[in-house]
């Protein structure tokens, strides 16, 4: 015979065996409540004092003890978005194809966050309460500050409801002093926040090959790589909450303005009578090379303007890069005229088109009445 169980180790065992099964029958149901985790931990952590001081305890005689506690991967935990338009959606169809478990999604048009959730076979939250209580991860992808503002701090529902130990990845641009807000927040109501901006489009969503840039805290960061890897091709942790935002607003400010500079440029050279893929030739081998000229110089020829990052968005993240610049005592002529610019196509009712639709101020004969 094998030597007698104490009595007190006997009992604990029953309860981390009672409490496990019920924490899983839970799961299995859709929820489980945090403080039944808590107390489950408590047990486990009571039975490890109890049974491992010294060499001679029962456990350390007839036990294998594993010396580091497990931890989740995110393919485990439970995903969420909130905001589920081109690029949401498409991050989200992109992690279900590589196995994660995205239990919900939620938008302001509950028409598109239900076709999405009978797409990839997941619940239809209808509030923001209930996205943070089934998820361990939410990943929001909406407008504007304004938009952030709403979910996470309106007064009859928001995200931040019983989000203790809910990881939230804003992958929207916003302004730097709405991330260090959402943080803040956070800290007080036991969640964590990433900034996660993106530096791709819808193409790069579907694929999971976005240029991810990270602000907030390294350690939730080491936490979530392996999901912000499965989302990313070229994955940076940039700093503290803000960081990531001004580097965000500075990459879509010179982005911006190379395309409304490749617009008038290839404006003038159509008023000229040039040969206008030769320019566009000439350009790709000479200093007046860019990314936008092998994106937006096709489409700005052939006016066609299906949208991949609209005139709109192009026009808010300029405006949020003049304020970082002004704050920073630094003037930009040039990011003020073209924001001017993106403005003309917004007051037009043109917002939606791409950004490469600004070519339409610059073409003779163009005009957005033609």
């Amino acid at each position: 015979m094998g030597p007698a169980v104490p009595e007190l180790i006997k009992g604990t065992i029953l309860d981390i065996i009672y409490l496990f099964c019920k924490l899983s029958y839970r799961v299995r149901k859709g929820g489980c409540d945090q403080k039944d985790q808590d107390i489950l931990k408590n047990r486990i952590d009571m039975f490890s004092m109890r049974t491992i001081k010294g060499k001679d305890s029962f456990l350390s005689q007839n036990l294998k003890v594993r010396k580091k506690p497990y931890t989740m991967n995110s393919q485990e935990k439970k995903i969420s978005f909130v905001g589920v338009g081109r690029m949401g959606a498409n991050m989200a169809r992109n992690l279900k194809d590589k196995g994660y478990n995205i239990c919900c999604v939620h938008d302001v048009n509950h028409d598109t966050a239900s076709t999405l959730a009978q797409e990839i076979g997941c619940s239809h939250a209808s509030s923001l309460a209930e996205v943070t209580a089934q998820s361990d991860i939410v990943l929001t992808v909406v407008t504007n500050d304004a938009a952030m503002e709403s979910i996470f701090f309106g007064a009859e529902d928001n995200l931040f409801q019983n989000a203790n130990g809910t990881l939230f990845i804003n992958c929207a641009t916003l302004s730097p002093a709405m991330h260090v807000k959402l943080e803040t927040a956070a800290t007080k109501n036991g969640s964590t926040t990433l900034e996660g901006c993106m530096a791709s489009s819808i193409t790069q969503a579907r694929e999971g090959t976005l240029y991810l840039m990270i602000g907030g805290q390294k350690e939730i960061f080491d936490q979530a790589k392996d999901l912000l890897d499965d989302l990313s091709i070229n994955l940076r942790f940039v700093g503290a909450a803000g960081r990531a935002a001004q580097v965000k607003a500075l990459v879509n400010m010179v982005m911006n303005i190379n395309t409304a500079a490749l617009a008038e440029g290839l404006g003038i050279g159509d008023a000229l009578g040039l040969d206008l893929e030769m320019l566009c030739e000439i350009f790709s081998q000479t200093g007046a090379n860019s990314r936008v000229l092998e994106t937006d110089a096709e489409d700005m020829l052939g006016r066609d303007h299906e949208c991949y990052f609209s005139a709109e968005h192009a026009a808010k993240d300029s405006g949020i890069a003049i304020e970082v610049a002004e704050e920073a005592g630094i003037e930009v002529p040039l990011a003020k005229a073209t924001l001017a610019q993106y403005e003309k196509m917004v007051a037009a009712g043109l917002g939606d088109l791409d950004k490469s639709g600004v070519a339409e101020l610059t073409f003779k004969g163009r005009g957005f009445e033609n």
